[in-house]
């Protein structure tokens, strides 16, 4: 089955803009953050800390190993889309620019785990958890049967979500582990740091009308939910909770 020809994302040749994406998917990220926060505190805190780490960078290598086959295939569908949406030439542009910043990062991701004493090979040949799947394969979804600008609602949530830069010096003194372990985490602390704004300066120019803009900011809120589900879950296989844990309601954590 193949996606439509043409998705309009919610403008037509001559309209204005009308709504800034960027400054509304801002305000939404920023209404999630604090649970978004919440989760992400209960993954670093310092008792058991080795364990969701490695169950961390395992999760992390299926979702980074996905970003630029995404970004491609978003790319893609904009070239398929054509000058008839006004979107699509902008954003295909900065998709292959960031394609070539996010190249290989999932390489960093298997020397991590290597330096964790774990195989990575194993993390290429194992299935990956439900929940990475729900976070990458709604972009998937959307990116064939909706629209390609969908996915920078999902960019701009990964990237304003950034490790801090204090965070790799912890994992490595809270959790005894080498140096070598933190690459991933150590990197984009200091690689994502002006990704984010460019994303939501990017949709702020593009001519996405209320339509366009709501989805965007769907998909972003979809990313932060979906990365909430995911750390808990590492929290949870790691055996380390130490609340009772159940599912979001409304979701299946199978």
């Amino acid at each position: 089955m193949s996606a439509p020809a043409h998705l309009d994302p919610g403008t037509s040749p001559g309209t204005s803009p009308g709504v800034l994406a960027g400054r509304a998917l801002r305000t939404g990220l920023a209404l999630a953050a604090p649970a978004l926060g919440a989760s992400t505190a209960r993954l670093w805190r310092a008792p058991g800390l080795r364990e969701r780490y490695t169950g961390y960078v395992r999760a992390m290598h299926g979702v980074i190993r996905a970003s630029v086959p995404l970004m491609e295939r978003a790319a893609a569908r904009c070239a398929e889309l054509g000058p008839r949406d006004r979107t699509a030439a902008p954003l295909e542009s900065y998709l292959r620019e960031h394609i070539e910043e996010e190249r290989g990062h999932d390489d960093w991701l298997l020397a991590d785990f290597a330096a964790l004493g774990g195989d990575p090979g194993s993390l290429t040949t194992e299935l990956p958890p439900p929940a990475v799947a729900r976070l990458v394969g709604a972009q998937q979804y959307w990116i064939e049967y909706h629209h390609p600008v969908t996915l920078l609602g999902y960019i701009a949530a990964l990237e304003a979500n950034a490790p801090a830069p204090w965070l790799a010096d912890h994992i490595v003194a809270a959790a005894g582990l080498p140096p070598e372990a933190v690459t991933t985490v150590r990197e984009h602390a200091a690689l994502d740091a002006g990704h984010a704004g460019a994303v939501f300066a990017l949709l702020d120019r593009l001519p996405l009308g209320p339509a366009g803009s709501s989805a965007v900011t769907v998909s972003g809120l979809h990313t932060v939910h979906a990365l909430i589900e995911l750390f808990d879950r590492v929290d949870r296989d790691a055996g380390t909770a130490p609340r009772p844990y159940g599912p979001t309601p409304g979701t299946d954590t199978s």
